[in-house]
């Protein structure tokens, strides 16, 4: 057999020269989105991957859009996707490659580092940990956070066909832990690791977020350049609050990011000209908002309101850049129906549905207020969850449901800081136990922000 060494890692395999991999061995699947910007980029991702493997001429592998597995959209979150990527490729392949849409691939490099691991279960990636118990992965290993390693999904990540071959079969024949899809990549891993019976992650040196010697892959951005920002005045942003919260909330926006709204409104309980805020006639509860909600989108549509092409709802404790969204902004068609922020999911393994997370931010096009409105869909009480309402709802018109991870439900110490500090945040969400003036600034103000329009 031949010694293979690698070139960062100190690990040394014996490979038979018959096992290593070609191209054509691999199946790599980019994780595309069903919107009509999305579904560009990873056509020309495809592409260009397809058009490098032509020039090598060392084998062609399968390039896949996720997006067109199925019409279900579940397969985002992957594992419900796996037993049909077995099915279909596991005979013929010896790997599995998911990247992002703006993830660069080198293929020589790729195909050097998966020869470098023996036929077996292999969960290979860029190792991502958590520094403290964060809420979005439920508290797990709050005695030492480092030790449950997950992958960054913007470096790419490997499944060996052995193991998704494993995976399928457990997919098809147990019930997940959870109901809720929150932090994709965790939540891979911690199905992969099966309370320590599975493999853990596996770091590769050569899987970069950011381009360096010997890399794999590389990373753009999540905030892409699609010309200059929206206008202000095309921005609806609407707060919704409650009386209890004006002085400590809505105070901290109006402190922080309001002065960068063009049309900006808060919904209360009650009427406070001071700041001021406008009543819709629905009572405040104590969780969900799902009246609310409604009704601030009735108000989006109605003819005294000022119009414009995009809808902003958040909590009276977002904090948000609304300078790099309207930047986002820009990459969408206002005449699509667009619904966009932080995806989660809800029973997506048995055909659920997926839903923007309220305290991050929900932007809506607005096509799809008008189709959501005139499809009679409608709060089964006014406390009722609204974004997973208004989730169930899009999901039964076909309308996709958006993801970019700038968009954050909880704090910036709930998620990877080697991750987020890459990243041109839009939103954070809570003011519990921190400054949120401080975070603000930290993480979603632009020193050298321009005056835009």
């Amino acid at each position: 057999c031949v010694l293979i060494h690698g070139l960062v890692m100190e690990d040394t395999f014996c490979i038979s020269p018959c096992a290593r991999s070609g191209l054509e061995e691999v199946v790599i699947v980019i994780q595309s989105q069903r919107n009509s910007f999305h579904a560009r980029r990873s056509y020309h991702k495809k592409v260009e991957i397809l058009q490098q493997a032509a020039e090598l001429e060392q084998g062609v592998p399968v390039v896949l859009l996720l997006h067109e597995l199925s019409d279900y959209e579940r397969d985002w979150s992957i594992l419900p996707a796996l037993p049909q990527l077995s099915a279909a490729y596991g005979e013929s392949t010896s790997w599995f490659f998911f990247i992002e849409e703006e993830t660069a691939v080198a293929l020589p490099a790729l195909i050097r580092v998966l020869n470098r691991y023996p036929s077996q279960e292999w969960f290979l990636g860029k190792r991502l940990h958590d520094n403290k118990a964060s809420i979005i992965h439920h508290y797990a290993f709050s005695e030492d956070p480092s030790f449950f390693g997950y992958p960054d999904p913007a470096a790419g990540w490997a499944l060996s066909t052995l193991l998704c071959k494993r995976l399928s079969e457990r997919i098809q024949y147990e019930n997940l832990k959870s109901d809720f899809t929150i932090d994709l990549t965790y939540e891979i891993a911690f199905f992969i690791w099966e309370e320590g019976r599975g493999p853990k992650l596996t770091a590769v040196p050569e899987f970069c977020s950011e381009l360096r010697d010997n890399c794999a892959t590389s990373f753009t951005t999540y905030l892409p350049s699609c010309g200059d920002p929206v206008s202000k005045n095309n921005v609806f942003v609407a707060v919704k609050t409650c009386e209890k919260f004006h002085k400590d909330r809505v105070s901290v926006v109006k402190s922080t990011w309001e002065k960068d709204a063009g049309i900006l409104e808060y919904y209360s309980d009650v009427t406070d000209a001071a700041i001021p805020t406008l009543d819709l006639g629905v009572p405040n509860t104590e969780r969900g908002h799902c009246g609310k909600t409604f009704a601030i989108l009735k108000h989006f549509l109605s003819k005294n309101t000022q119009k414009a092409d995009w809808l902003l709802i958040v909590d009276d404790d977002t904090l948000i850049s609304l300078p790099r969204l309207r930047r986002l902004l820009r990459c969408y068609d206002p005449k699509e129906a667009v619904v966009l922020g932080e995806r989660y999911g809800y029973g997506l393994v048995h055909h659920g549905y997926s839903y923007i997370t309220g305290g991050g931010g929900m932007v809506l096009s607005r096509p799809a207020v008008s189709r959501l409105l005139s499809s009679g869909c409608r709060c089964h009480s006014d406390d009722a969850p609204d974004d997973m309402v208004l989730g169930r709802c899009f999901t039964s018109l076909n309308v996709p449901i958006t993801h970019s991870p700038l968009f954050h439900q909880a704090q910036p110490d709930d998620y990877s800081e080697m991750r987020i500090s890459s990243q041109k945040t839009i939103s954070f969400h809570k003011h519990w136990n921190i400054n949120p003036v401080t975070v603000y600034m930290n993480w979603l103000q632009d020193t050298h922000q321009q005056d835009e329009l």
